[in-house]
C-alpha cells in the first residue's frame, strides 16, 4: 500500500509571465520566470534585497493554502475510516456512527499580486526579474548569481 499523498499547487504567474517570491529572511517580495527557477544552470535563488539564499520562496499566500488543503484532505481521509468502520459494524451488538462529513475550508485561488514592480535586467546573467522600484534605484542583488548591481536596466 502506497501512504504516499500529492497535493498539487498551481501558483500563477503575472500578465508579463513572472512567478512572485518571498525571501524568508528580510521579507522582501520579488517576480522571475518559472522557466528561469527551473533551470538547472541556476543552483540558488538569492534575495535582491539581502543578497542571502534561502531554502524556499515560498510566499503566505501559497502556505496557507497548502495548509487549508492539507487539513481538508485529512479530515475526508479520516471521515472515510470511520464511514468505512460503521459500514462494518452495522449489524453486530455494538454499533458505530461516524456522522457528517466535516465541512471544508475555503480554498481561496491564489493570485499574483504585488504590481508595484518594475522588470530589471540583470546584465551579468542576461537575465530579469521583477523588484522594488527603490531597489532599481540603489542597486540589487542579481536573484541568478548574487553579484551586486548598482546599474540595473
Amino acid at each position: 500500500m502506497n501512504n504516499e499523498l500529492t497535493i498539487e499547487i498551481s501558483i500563477p504567474t503575472d500578465d508579463e509571465g513572472y512567478v512572485l517570491l518571498q525571501c524568508e529572511h528580510c521579507g522582501t517580495f520579488f517576480k522571475t520566470t518559472p522557466s528561469d527557477l527551473k533551470d538547472d544552470g541556476i543552483l540558488h535563488v538569492f534575495c535582491p534585497s539581502c543578497g542571502l539564499t534561502s531554502d524556499n520562496y515560498i510566499t503566505d499566500d501559497v502556505l496557507e493554502l497548502a495548509m487549508k488543503k492539507i487539513k481538508n484532505t485529512e479530515n475526508d481521509m479520516v471521515y472515510d475510516v470511520l464511514k468505512g468502520i460503521e459500514r462494518h459494524n452495522k449489524s453486530g451488538v455494538l454499533t458505530f456512527k461516524a456522522g457528517k462529513r466535516p465541512k471544508h475550508e475555503s480554498e481561496d485561488p491564489i493570485r499574483s499580486g504585488i504590481d508595484a514592480m518594475e522588470i530589471c535586467t540583470f546584465l551579468c546573467c542576461k537575465r530579469t526579474a521583477k523588484i522594488k522600484p527603490l531597489l532599481k534605484m540603489t542597486g540589487a542583488y542579481c536573484p541568478f548569481c548574487g553579484v551586486k548591481n548598482y546599474e540595473i536596466e
